[in-house]
């Protein structure tokens, strides 16, 4: 018997890769403050609030400011990332999602979008995919990071769905371990080394094939 499902998607590596984008501004800004800003320093901020990557930010480079310039530093990068974003079109999609969102609305399934970023909404605009969402839940939703499963759990209430009927999609590890609290099923884009927590793993969104996809839903 077919169970009812529903899908959550994790915006940046899952449906765009806007990582890099973080990543100019973040070394752009981290340049400015006389330290150099890898992108091995990067991983550390994935599926990280801006608040958060800005001090794990400043401890790379052992730097110490007031709570206004934070403030200021945290606008002057968001503004930098935006002129980024804002030159977005729908070739950014990466491969395999539009195959997959295909496929989930010829089967009836509805879907969200679960992330952290505040701009996920203007992200999805750009790309064409706003409308395709049942359901968003952004940065503005949510007052807790994951690992915690909030951003999840709230996704999965605004679909109607309960947990346990829905599929994360996610490409960070607090991610996944979100996914896991929220008791959901978890399929992981990535390396299986890093993201070993998950259901299932693919490299990139092009492992959702018809097979796969077929058992996952019945």
């Amino acid at each position: 018997m077919k169970k009812e499902i529903a899908f959550i998607f994790d915006l940046d590596g899952v449906i765009v890769d806007t990582a890099k984008y973080h990543f100019l501004a973040w070394r752009n800004l981290a340049k400015e403050l006389g330290f150099e800003f890898t992108q091995e320093h990067n991983e550390l901020l994935k599926g990280v609030s801006r608040v958060k990557s800005l001090e794990i930010l400043l401890g790379i480079g052992n730097v110490e400011i007031s709570e206004e310039e934070k403030q200021k530093y945290l606008i002057q990068k968001n503004e930098e990332y935006l002129g980024f974003v804002n030159k977005m079109t729908a070739e950014e999609i990466l491969p395999g999602v539009s195959n997959l969102l295909d496929y989930l609305d010829s089967k009836n399934i509805i879907y969200a979008l679960g992330s952290a970023s505040k701009n996920a909404p203007l992200i999805l605009e750009k790309v064409g995919l706003y409308n395709r969402f049942a359901a968003l839940v952004d940065g503005n939703d949510v007052s807790k990071a994951k690992p915690d499963p909030e951003v999840f759990l709230i996704g999965a209430k605004k679909l109607q769905m309960k947990p346990e009927n829905c599929v994360v999609v996610e490409d960070a590890i607090a991610g996944v371990e979100a996914a896991k609290l929220a008791n959901m099923t978890c399929v992981g884009i990535g390396s299986k080394e890093v993201l070993g927590k998950a259901d299932f793993v693919f490299d990139d969104m092009t492992g959702f094939t018809t097979e796969f996809l077929n058992k996952l839903i019945n």
